[in-house]
């Protein structure tokens, strides 16, 4: 069974990820709930896995069921 992918605008979960990454926030916006989750409670993993997010979204990185609009 395929699944069809979640359009996410790469601006903005950049921008929520700049300003909120700490929080999770960007792992929402891409429906990574429990991953969200997570992030909230380690405050980004001490902010190490909100450094490493910042720079996976920044480069466009493919995440899983996830593709990047611009629009």
């Amino acid at each position: 069974m395929i699944l069809a992918k979640k359009k996410v605008n790469w601006v903005l979960t950049l921008v929520m990820s700049i300003l909120f990454g700490q929080l999770g926030v960007d792992r929402f916006i891409m429906g990574h709930i429990g991953l969200g989750i997570l992030k909230l409670i380690t405050l980004g993993g001490c902010g190490i896995w909100w450094l490493v997010d910042l720079i996976l979204i920044a480069t466009k990185h493919e995440f899983e069921n996830i593709e990047w609009v611009s629009s």
